[in-house]
């Protein structure tokens, strides 16, 4: 298991990475479970981030970014900021409009309903109620 300590937009994340298989990472972020797919996925094990700083930097991208597996095409909505999942108001296969709402998250609390930005059709969703997700990760995507 390796683990990682980065600092987004000021927020400290504790990222383990406990296993890589193929293009899927089992991840661990601030003690809570993810699973991970990789766009690219690594030909070898991971490999340690270096202690400079700079040389972490692409390294940041996935485990940053952690979000459950993503089973759609198309384009994702995503968090506009840390905080807990409450409510997931589409299914996958639902038309959407854009600024229909799709989901609401407590975050600071208070309640903050995630829009789609587009429309389409929903073709995954990331996330259940009660899961904590980081800004910027994936909700649903729409196609």
């Amino acid at each position: 298991m390796k683990s990682y300590r980065f600092k987004i937009n000021g927020n400290e994340y504790n990222v383990e990475i406990n296993s890589v298989e193929g293009s899927n990472a089992s991840v661990t972020v601030n003690g809570t479970a993810y699973q991970v797919e990789l766009e690219n996925a690594p030909a070898a094990p991971v490999q340690a981030v270096p202690a400079d700083p700079a040389a972490a930097a692409p390294a940041q991208a996935a485990p940053a970014a952690a979000k459950p597996a993503a089973s759609g095409a198309g384009k994702a909505v995503t968090s506009p900021l840390p905080g807990v999942i409450i409510a997931i108001k589409v299914n996958v296969g639902d038309t959407v409009k854009a600024g229909q709402e799709v989901a609401v998250l407590e975050a600071m609390k208070m309640e903050n309903s995630i829009e789609a930005d587009h429309d389409g059709t929903v073709t995954a969703i990331h996330v259940a109620k009660g899961d904590s997700v980081l800004e910027g990760a994936a909700v649903v995507t729409i196609a």
